[in-house]
């Protein structure tokens, strides 16, 4: 429910919150048809106003920033935070403990997920396997890539030959 952006239908619930219960299917089912209905083409400012009041309510906290609905976005997530038993934080260390697993958590996407399904994905190329790459993309020979050790080298002749 929380992520069809009507959580507060369980809040305000007089049913044990109980999940696969008969009356959670119903809602499920009747919100389901309504994202449904508000996902066609919007004719009306109505239509406008609930898909973004629905865009809202499903990620509230994304929402808090908002001028005129950051306020009520802000007590929505938390009155949702304790429906699903996470107490917020009362004590700073808490609270920066909150913001570092939100900082570190990775966000989620279909797309990149799917898309990064490769061996190379997290892979660190030296320099070497890079040009031998680049060089099989462009059709290229691969050009000699100097170690530190040889620019070092090159870095010292020059510097002696300013010397003499």
């Amino acid at each position: 429910m929380n992520m069809m952006g009507f959580s507060v239908c369980c809040l305000c619930c007089d049913e044990p919150d109980v999940a696969g219960s008969e009356r959670c299917r119903s809602c499920i089912a009747s919100h389901s048809r309504t994202r449904e209905r508000l996902s066609t083409q919007a004719t009306s400012k109505a239509d406008r106003l609930a898909r973004e009041f629905v865009t809202m309510l499903s990620n509230p906290a994304a929402h808090t920033e908002d001028p005129t609905h950051g306020e009520m976005m802000i007590h929505y997530s938390s009155l949702i935070d304790a429906h699903q038993g996470q107490a917020p934080a009362k004590t700073i260390e808490e609270m920066v403990a909150v913001f570092e697993r939100q900082r570190n958590k990775r966000q989620r996407s279909l797309i990149r997920d799917v898309a990064n399904q490769n061996e190379w994905n997290d892979v660190e190329l030296d320099a070497e396997q890079r040009e031998e790459m680049l060089a099989k993309i462009t059709g290229e020979r691969p050009k000699h890539i100097p170690s530190w050790e040889e620019l070092l080298s090159e870095v010292e002749e020059l510097l002696e030959g300013d010397e003499g």
